[in-house]
């Protein structure tokens, strides 16, 4: 049955200047702003530095003593070369590259206690001390991740992703699951609870991220292969002046997510590949108390020239969004997977509200997928007392060979509809049900085909089945 219930009440004449004008010229502004940084013509061997190649030894003392002696220098590049190093956590300090050479692979240790002491971090929007990413930066400015060697964190059905709690990643009955922990950061979140006070780590069953640059500035991540995370891949948090660029991640874990820019501004993500086994990229910004506290949203983001495979979707904007997304831009992208669920993903709920606007997305490029290609949900997960708003989203360009289950599906509050959703010049084929939408105010579609039949809409109308 197909479901079309247009809110019609009327906009407001600025939400109608918003629907109009062109978004596309802001974006040339918002690259400028973006800056890779650059770095001092030194370099620092880990193998200088006690580092010995086999998979075999742990070299964690000896990547700490590379990159403070570069620190100290004034900045270069720690330099992986060719072969496999084994290590715990590595903590990167301003002015640090640190550079893997062809054939380079960093090996991260199964042993949780490597990972140890705790750090100051967020999981899944929420802060806390915890393990410390196996990559990590806190407060530093002008640091990278480069080069065409391996990221491998070594986790699988038997190390890291049992936590998760799922039988098939290996979890048994009557074996240790992150349940208890995640409950209990769900409820010092919402009494409010001092973030520092919220220790876990030893004992505890709350999975690090790979990579995260928490409240750092100018951030290049740029070549590397990424695979077998413990949990989200890449987690820029609350930094600015990120880019992210011909990464590949190839990594089907539980919540492995590929990049999660989390309240974080002016970010590009350019000429990657995910092959996920969660999001490809999701935007985040917070969850619930955390996210509204520290009120900081995910804005001025650029995603372009990506190939994005299996995942839960494409573009993300969600969960954990407290905080709120605004000036988002993905273009020129390529997804193609029976098991990518969605294209573009907006997910948010009564408990985390906030505002999502100016979604923007333009010439991408589906072969097929599971759910639908645009999906705008405000019930993912608990309602709550913080009613969500979502609007501005244009998705222009869009061709799809065999989509799913529908082309566009918003399951939105009566008292919160979606504003301003647009389609133009787009081709969708192979849907099952064209639209299921319940609550939009002012949805357009110009040039829009599904299913080979053309769909015109340039106002609101009446509810229809």
């Amino acid at each position: 049955m197909l479901l079309v219930l247009l809110n019609a009440c009327k906009s407001s004449e600025s939400q109608q200047e918003a629907a109009t004008e062109d978004p596309w010229k802001e974006l040339e502004n918002i690259r400028a702003q973006i800056k890779a940084p650059t770095f001092p013509d030194r370099d620092f061997p880990i193998t200088a530095y006690g580092a010995v190649e086999g998979g075999e030894v742990k070299n964690t003392e000896a990547f700490q003593k590379a990159i403070q002696a570069c620190h100290e220098a004034g900045g270069g590049r720690v330099v992986v070369p060719a072969g496999t190093f084994l290590t715990g956590a590595i903590h990167l300090k301003s002015n640090v590259n640190l550079h893997l050479q062809d054939e380079a692979t960093i090996l991260f240790s199964r042993d949780t206690a490597d990972y140890l002491p705790v750090v100051f971090t967020r999981w899944e929007g929420m802060e806390l001390m915890n393990y410390s990413p196996f990559i990590y930066a806190y407060e530093q400015e002008n640091i990278a991740i480069t080069g065409n060697g391996t990221l491998d964190g070594n986790a699988n059905n038997e190390y890291w992703w049992p936590w998760c709690g799922a039988k098939r990643y290996g979890w048994e009955e009557g074996t240790p699951k992150q349940t208890t922990d995640r409950n209990q950061l769900h409820e010092q979140n919402h009494q409010e609870q001092d973030p520092r006070t919220r220790i876990y780590g030893a004992g505890h069953y709350l999975r690090p991220q790979f990579v995260q640059p928490y409240k750092c500035k100018n951030v290049l991540i740029s070549g590397v292969k990424m695979i077998n995370s413990p949990m989200w891949n890449l987690n820029p948090v609350l930094c600015e002046n990120v880019t992210i660029e011909k990464v590949r991640i190839v990594s089907l874990g539980p919540n492995n997510d590929g990049c999660d820019p989390e309240s974080s501004k002016n970010v590009l993500i350019k000429d990657c590949y995910f092959d996920t086994g969660d999001d490809c990229i999701a935007i985040k910004s917070g969850r619930n108390h955390d996210g509204r506290r520290i009120n900081k949203p995910s804005e001025n983001i650029i995603i372009e020239g990506c190939e994005m495979k299996e995942g839960h979707g494409g573009v993300v904007i969600g969960s954990e969004i407290s905080g709120g997304a605004r000036n988002i831009y993905a273009l020129n992208l390529t997804m193609d997977s029976p098991n990518l669920d969605r294209v573009l993903r907006i997910k948010t709920s009564s408990r985390r509200g906030g505002v999502i606007e100016n979604i923007f997305m333009k010439d991408v490029k589906v072969g097929t997928y599971k759910e639908a290609a645009v999906k705008c949900n405000m019930f993912y997960e608990e309602p709550g007392e913080h009613m969500p708003t979502i609007r501005n989203v244009l998705v222009e360009n869009l061709q799809v060979e065999d989509g799913g289950k529908y082309a566009v599906l918003v399951k939105a509050y009566e008292e919160s509809p979606v504003e301003n959703l647009r389609l133009v010049n787009c081709t969708i084929n192979g849907v099952d049900e064209p639209l299921q939408v319940d609550h939009v105010q002012n949805m357009t579609f110009r040039n829009v085909i599904i299913n080979k039949q053309a769909y015109e809409l340039e106002k609101p109308v009446a509810s229809k089945k």
